[in-house]
């Protein structure tokens, strides 16, 4: 059974909502956010990514980074930008990105149904990062960028969503990047009953994005219950926000890899290696970019390669080890590249696919990379089985477009 909750949002007035709304806190560095908000008081950018209002130099851990977030915050409120609805309710989100269009429901989900793994989870999270969004909820007491969630789409809250969207929008407007967003306030409380009773059925939901937010939620709620003598279980901070869409209408990009070096092998070495384990094509400078599982792109030396994987070389059974990125982790990246933990190793890191195979070249052509490598997208029915397994997800498998907009809707704790 899946628990949804409506939640009194605080949000933008309606005519603000363009300048307020923001991306997510971890798909820009400081330097980027800062430049994206220059000359816009309302961006949630100043929320969200608060350092950009501070001198550059201080630590991005620093307390008064926690601080200037809850400052701004408030300076919002009082300010009349953002408000809080009088009434408890749910919110019906939907982004359209060129052609593709999903539309979601914006609600508060259980903290203690993300503890029982009912809400299930594919990635490891990492203490600092948590940490930080722990530090931040606790500054702001509020939830201010939603987790990602996703369910096996079911028939009857796809018709009920329909319908509610058939109506005359909250918000709708298009943002910089040119992704349509538009929302609904759900207040009526038949609808807002059937909601929650649709959801009952739904058996388990899916962290698609935003396993440090669900973890630091639990933490935050464990923090505020120890703290509460009178804590009853139903309080604002045992629930967290949350966007949850049908598996069917979620979109999934390339994550790409770039590498500093061969790891002391020449071109050619490497080359003859890399052999061993894939068939390796040549197709000059003509861009290469993977149409199927198992199939990769390399860019090295200002030429592209295509790369399939030689079966018997990975598990198939296994729904992990026969994922795209534990292939090329497995069979190249760690034997051949010495890239052994990706997570901590700072000879790579990884590019969104939303930035092309052209910013792969333009990574190598820099000279500050060698080698980067194009895959093909991790499929959702993929992350949905490793999560019914119980198992983890490699570092950096998925990358889901459109990407939430923080400050459409926060979630107050108190």
């Amino acid at each position: 059974m899946a628990v949804v909750r409506p939640f009194r949002g605080l949000r933008p007035k309606k005519e603000l909502v363009r300048e307020v709304a923001a991306p997510p806190y971890d798909v820009l560095d400081s330097n980027e956010a800062r430049e994206m908000a220059k000359g816009n008081p309302y961006s949630f950018l100043h929320v969200n990514k608060p350092e950009i209002d501070l001198d550059p130099e201080i630590d991005l851990y620093d307390e008064r980074v926690y601080q200037k977030a809850a400052e701004n915050l408030g300076k919002l409120r009082h300010e009349g930008v953002v408000f809080q609805d009088d009434n408890p309710n749910f919110y019906i989100y939907r982004q359209k990105m060129g052609n593709h269009v999903q539309t979601g429901l914006v609600a508060c989900a259980s903290v203690d149904e993300y503890e029982k793994n009912i809400i299930k989870k594919h990635e490891l999270t990492r203490q600092d990062k948590e940490d930080d969004r722990v530090k931040h909820m606790r500054a702001l007491n509020a939830q201010v960028g939603p987790v990602f969630l996703t369910y096996k789409a079911d028939a009857k809250i796809d018709a009920l969503v329909l319908r509610i969207a058939g109506g005359e929008p909250t918000y709708d407007f298009q943002s910089g990047d040119g992704v349509y967003h538009t929302l609904w306030k759900v207040e009526e409380e038949r609808t807002i009953a059937e909601i929650i009773n649709l959801f009952e059925a739904v058996d388990f939901l899916y962290v698609a994005d935003g396993h440090h937010r669900s973890a630091s939620a639990q933490r935050v709620r464990d923090l505020k219950r120890s703290e509460n003598p009178t804590h009853k279980g139903d309080e604002e901070y045992n629930y967290f926000l949350t966007v949850i869409f049908p598996h069917n209408q979620m979109q999934i990009l390339d994550y790409n890899r770039v590498v500093k070096d061969l790891n002391g092998f020449t071109k050619e070495e490497f080359l003859k290696k890399v052999e061993e384990k894939f068939e390796v094509k040549a197709s000059g400078t003509a861009q290469f970019k993977p149409g199927r599982s198992h199939e990769f792109g390399m860019y090295l030396d200002g030429g592209w390669y295509g790369l399939t994987a030689r079966f018997g070389n990975f598990d198939t059974n296994d729904p992990v080890k026969g994922l795209d990125v534990s292939i090329l982790q497995e069979n190249l990246l760690t034997p051949l590249l010495g890239i052994g933990d990706p997570r901590k190793d700072k000879r790579i890191d990884f590019v969104g696919g939303i930035r092309g195979l052209q910013e792969l070249e333009k990574r190598v052509n820099s000279g500050n990379w060698t080698v980067a490598f194009a895959l093909y997208p991790t499929s959702i029915e993929e992350l949905m089985r490793i999560a019914d397994a119980g198992k983890t997800m490699p570092p950096k498998s998925t990358w889901f477009e459109p990407k939430l907009k923080s400050g459409l809707v926060v979630h107050l704790l108190d």
